[in-house]
């Protein structure tokens, strides 16, 4: 139980809501306030932006050298390939035989 704040006669008795020095500040915000809250949300986001961004560069490496591994073991397949079509039979010498 938080018993300073459960008896805080000037809360309890609403004084603080007639203070013009308090529903001013709540009505009309200090425009120094919000750009330094605005400012804070920037770096945060800045931030973020960063992390994404360092992620996103570490897949496109991680898939570019996939890729190329791709890329190489296809040409080494269609070499294997073109080897084996070469050592076929002819297909003029089966019809004339």
């Amino acid at each position: 139980m938080n018993h300073t704040a459960s008896t805080n006669s000037f809360i309890l008795s609403g004084a603080a809501a007639i203070n013009p020095t308090i529903t001013f500040e709540m009505a009309e915000p200090n425009p120094t306030v919000e750009l330094v809250e605005r400012v804070e949300r920037l770096l945060l986001r800045y931030d973020e932006l960063r992390r994404t961004n360092e992620l996103l560069s570490l897949q496109v490496t991680a898939l570019t050298s996939e890729r190329d591994s791709l890329k190489s073991r296809l040409s080494a397949a269609r070499a294997r390939v073109d080897a084996l079509l070469e050592r076929l039979p002819e297909a003029d010498s089966k019809t004339h035989s």
